[in-house]
């Protein structure tokens, strides 16, 4: 390990048993592993790399090559990879249809306007937030429990076949309807920035977060969802909503709607409530004794 320093170069041409390779931090702008065939772990992250060859690295089980400034990375030779992270990078594509044994992709702030992930069945982590994809088809992911893919310019996204999700977080897309009726195992999601009119979470009875704020819902039944504590729809649309049931809310944000009433005398655990630029003329917190 020689990461954290100030190091401009480092020359490992000769350390061919090296199996853990940490260089993260420095002041790198160029990595020759090429010698390094038995490299399982290798950690290059926050430098100014441009470049990084890894086809030689065939034993590859972990690669954190984030924060630098590579347009390209070729992971073809890379078949043992199980992590892969290469966020907030300057890649335009990412071809990881070798990496099949591969099951944490975070790959967010990038320049990616396609991800295939149709052969990456073993994924349990896709992170792909704050790039420029238009479609995401995860329908091969059926391992998935946390898909992370806000920031993008998705139209539409199925969820359909991953019943294991457990986090969702998509908002700041273009997604005009969202289906998670299959996704019972869903503890969190967050959807907002969208331009969702509806959204139907009663099959969803995990849920403790729910963040569907600056959407375009006129309508938001939370009745099934009694283990959220966390409730975010603001601004929206809404001009009525029930939240009797939650009585494990400890935050609850419905500012900017169209709200005439609301009854929070059931949730005795607020701690933090706005409600502020509705239409309410009275507002009883005397039960919310812990805001």
């Amino acid at each position: 390990k020689c990461n954290s320093n100030e190091l401009t170069s480092l020359d490992v041409s000769a350390n061919t048993a090296l199996i853990h390779l940490n260089s993260s931090d420095n002041n790198l702008d160029s990595l020759d592993v090429s010698n390094n065939t038995a490299l399982t772990n290798l950690g290059c992250s926050g430098n100014q790399l441009t470049s990084l060859d890894v086809s030689n690295n065939t034993a590859l089980i972990y690669l954190f090559c984030y924060g630098n400034q590579l347009t390209s990375l070729d992971m073809r030779s890379n078949t043992a990879l199980d992590l892969l992270n290469c966020q907030v990078n300057q890649l335009t594509s990412l071809d990881i249809s070798n990496n099949t044994s591969l099951t944490r992709l975070v790959c967010n702030v990038n320049q990616l306007d396609s991800l295939d992930v149709s052969s990456n069945t073993a994924l349990t982590l896709l992170l792909c937030s704050n790039n420029q994809l238009t479609s995401l088809d995860v329908s091969n992911n059926t391992a998935l429990t946390e898909l992370i893919c806000y920031g993008n310019a998705l139209d539409s996204l199925d969820v359909s076949n991953n019943t294991a999700l457990t986090e969702l977080y998509c908002s700041d897309n273009q997604l005009t309807s969202l289906d998670v009726s299959n996704n019972t195992a869903l503890i969190s999601l967050f959807c907002g920035k969208n331009e969702l009119t509806s959204l139907d979470v009663s099959s969803n009875t995990a849920l403790t977060d729910l963040r569907c704020n600056s959407s375009n819902l006129d309508s938001l039944d939370v009745s099934s969802n009694t283990a959220l504590t966390i409730l975010q729809c603001a601004p929206s649309n809404l001009t009525s909503l029930d939240v009797s049931n939650n009585t494990a809310l400890t935050t609850l944000h419905c500012f900017g709607n169209q709200l005439t009433s609301l009854d929070v005398s059931a949730n005795s655990a607020l701690t933090r409530l706005k409600c502020n630029s509705n239409e309410l003329t009275s507002l009883d917190v005397s039960a919310n004794t812990a805001l």
